[in-house]
């Protein structure tokens, strides 16, 4: 199998993704960007849907916010185009754009009331819909449900309602783009599970277009119409988050997104005695580090594109905890325990087999050594 990087469009038009006949509002073609002979972003290729939440998420340095940054303007791009709606607005800047962007510090004016934040942006443009500046301030508190806190003070509220506010402020102006760089990325964990639901429900509400920013995987599964997980400064794999999680394009991307068991092998042969490509119904044989597994069945490949792998071929598969059942003898590995995590609903094991570490998820702490197998289906190959 090759190692060149998967194709991240391979998966652009999940059917599992809503609005996948939406019109794209807003394109990147081969936009690269350079910091001197550093690359932040490289070729980059996006085409994001009217009315789509759509994220960037990736580890630090990946170049998510440089790629935010130039769809907002903030940045120009050293090569490639951007496109709102058809139009080329790369040499456009940011006042011009009619995008509202909520950044991670909330940047709110500590000198004006929270009416007065929300309302700054009015200044240069007359409310949408044709109401009062003052109408227009109240119904967005409503919308970020801060009624009745016009006249507070910002250093007053809270992290949550400070982010709230931000938001309502961005979206003031009736922008046709909402951009949002790791807005929730200060607050504790359960306001953030909160919020972001909220922040979902506003998006909806509105049908407003938006790209938000994380290096949070979890949150990015959890609100996102599609994902785009970024690699040194490309997009490694873009679909739904469904499609990201159980059928990752690479390596990177299964490691990346949520626990996974990374395995690698050599294919002996088709489980029938016959030839059998990843996306295969058929699953195939594979030694790893001197067990025979069962991998595949069930369309459980990559798609089909991935060609069809024989005898001798090297080949990568992952399996996600829950999938590993411990006690299952066939198809499967005896492993030494190391640790445990309780996380409340299950435990979270550490098993050590053949110098790899496997993770696995049950409802009660394991000990000693166990067997844990797989059904074949449930192993996803990678084209990596």
């Amino acid at each position: 199998m090759g190692s060149e990087r998967p194709d991240p469009t391979r998966e652009a038009s999940d059917a599992d993704a809503p609005g996948a006949d939406a019109p794209v509002a807003v394109a990147l073609a081969g936009v690269s960007k350079r910091y001197d002979e550093t690359a932040a972003v490289e070729n980059v290729d996006l085409r994001i849907r009217e009315g789509e939440f759509f994220t960037l998420v990736g580890p630090s340095g990946c170049g998510k916010t440089t790629t935010l940054r130039l769809i907002a303007g903030f940045e120009a791009p050293t090569a490639g185009a951007i496109r709102f709606g058809g139009r080329d607005v790369s040499g456009v800047p940011p006042e011009d754009r009619n995008v509202g962007v909520v950044f991670q510090n909330y940047a709110l004016f500590p000198h004006m009331t929270v009416g007065e934040n929300v309302g700054y942006g009015l200044r240069f443009s007359d409310p949408p819909g044709g109401v009062s500046r003052e109408q227009r301030v109240r119904d967005l508190l409503d919308l970020v449900d801060l009624p009745g806190s016009a006249g507070r003070d910002p250093e007053n509220l809270s992290g949550g309602q400070q982010q709230r506010v931000a938001m309502a402020r961005a979206l003031a102006p009736g922008p046709d783009l909402l951009l949002l760089d790791e807005p929730m990325s200060a607050l504790d964990a359960r306001l953030r599970e909160r919020l972001r639901l909220q922040v979902r429900s506003i998006q909806q509400e509105l049908g407003i277009t938006t790209v938000y920013v994380t290096h949070d995987q979890e949150e990015a599964l959890s609100v996102s119409d599609r994902v785009a997980v970024m690699r040194e400064g490309t997009p490694e794999q873009v679909a739904s988050p469904r499609t990201v999680y159980r059928r990752p394009a690479s390596r990177f991307v299964a490691e990346f997104v949520g626990d996974n068991n990374v395995f690698e092998g050599v294919v002996v042969e088709g489980a029938d005695g016959t030839d059998a490509g990843p996306g295969s119904a058929e699953p195939v044989l594979v030694d790893v580090g001197g067990e025979t597994l069962c991998v595949g069945g069930g369309g459980a490949g990559a798609d089909g594109d991935a060609g069809s792998l024989s005898p001798g071929d090297a080949v990568t598969f992952c399996l996600r905890p829950q999938h590993l059942r411990v006690g299952r003898t066939d198809n499967g590995v005896r492993a030494a325990v190391e640790n445990a995590e309780f996380l409340g609903e299950t435990t979270r094991v550490h098993l050590e087999w053949e110098n790899r570490e496997l993770v696995v998820r049950t409802e009660d702490p394991l000990s000693g050594r166990v067997t844990v197998g797989f059904d074949p289906a449930d192993a996803h190959v990678i084209d990596d």
